[in-house]
């Protein structure tokens, strides 16, 4: 059964910043977990329902974006800090019209074949380190504030996500946010 997600992800400078620490701290410290997904802020956890269900989900959230569109504030997700903690480096967000947004999407999909609910996610975030040998931290640090400007310019898109067995992902949507 597919395992589905809603993600925004970042495009424009902020998101090749991002990618340019990616590249960099893989080659300067090996991989970490970050490295395993897309630059994103995960909206809800992942939900499993039948392939023929999927396009129900892409249908509610074009037409909550449509609703939304003019109560989300522009830009539609704040970039509050870079964070920095022994365990997970990343940038938090805020991002209360979208998080509105997304509660009305789980709430609205009644799918029958849906294992379990959608799991909201309350702290938004984008993760840039995390699960990382400690004795990279400081260098992992350093790359952040070295290649990430948190005044960059960012526009967001909400996706809908499978991941596959592979670990590979699939978009079954990209709406742009604001």
């Amino acid at each position: 059964m597919p395992q589905l997600i809603l993600y925004a992800c970042p495009v424009g400078s902020l998101a090749q910043q991002i990618e340019a620490y990616f590249k960099l701290s893989q080659q300067r410290c090996g991989p970490n977990a970050a490295h395993a997904y897309m630059p994103h802020c995960t909206l809800t956890g992942f939900f499993e329902d039948e392939e023929k269900a999927i396009a129900q989900y892409t249908t509610a959230l074009e037409s909550l974006l449509l609703k939304y569109q003019k109560h989300i504030p522009n830009p539609p997700i704040s970039l509050k800090q870079l964070t920095f903690r022994p365990d997970w480096h990343g940038i938090e967000l805020e991002a209360s019209g979208l998080k509105r947004l997304v509660a009305e999407f789980a709430a609205q999909v009644r799918s029958p074949t849906r294992r379990s609910p959608i799991r909201l996610k309350d702290w938004l975030h984008l993760s840039l380190a995390y699960e990382f040998d400690p004795a990279h931290e400081v260098t992992l640090k350093r790359s952040a504030r070295d290649l990430i400007d948190l005044s960059a310019s960012v526009s967001w898109h909400l996706n809908l996500y499978q991941r596959s067995t592979d670990h590979g992902w699939q978009c079954h949507s990209s709406q742009a946010l604001g």
